[in-house]
């Protein structure tokens, strides 16, 4: 009787990884973590980067316009005390103006910036589409989860770290990307 039950916890251990093994090719649900494919990849990394790069440049000039702005400001309250009322609106007037348009042309190039990064984060998941799919169709999926939505799952069903190889091996750092998904004909009725 011993013997049965150290022969059944036996073959049960090594059922274990037989059956993740087989779960791991035959999984109809696969995960991915979107965030950690695109941030580890080459492409996601080169457009990150492209991303904070302008970012910075972005920065920078906002804080040289912010620096000239306190100069002139300070320029303009040296004034005050040598003029009259009358003779000073318009001046602080004009500062105002300037100052509110040149803070609004850097508040569209942010958006702008955003939008682009988003743009192109669009892009780089069409572009890897295929990819995906082709993934899929290896591990016999049906479909892809995203890994934040889950909240319990095998470990052998994310399929992250090998689709990452795979778009580094076929897109490298983005520049042989399309530049938008081809699509494929639609079939003849």
């Amino acid at each position: 009787m011993r013997r049965l039950a150290l022969a059944l916890i036996l073959a049960a251990g090594c059922a274990g990884p037989l059956l993740a093994q087989s779960v791991v090719q035959k999984s109809a649900v696969v995960t991915l973590d979107q965030e950690r494919l695109f941030t580890g990849t080459l492409y996601g990394r080169a457009l990150q980067a492209k991303f904070e790069a302008e970012s910075a440049a972005l920065l920078a000039e906002n804080r040289k316009i912010d620096a000239a702005l306190e100069a002139e400001e300070r320029e303009l309250t040296d004034k005050r005390s040598t003029m009259d009322a009358a003779g000073f609106r318009p001046l602080a007037e004009a500062f105002d103006k300037k100052a509110n348009d040149l803070r609004s042309a850097q508040d569209v190039k942010s958006r702008d910036l955003t939008r682009r990064r988003d743009e192109d984060r669009q892009i780089f998941f069409a572009a890897i589409a295929p990819i995906l799919g082709d993934y899929m169709v290896e591990r016999g999926a049906v479909a892809i989860l995203n890994k934040a939505a889950i909240v319990v799952s095998l470990g052998s069903i994310d399929i992250t770290e090998g689709v990452i190889a795979r778009i580094d091996e076929r897109l490298g750092d983005g520049s042989k990307a399309p530049a938008e998904p081809v699509a494929e004909p639609a079939p003849a009725p």
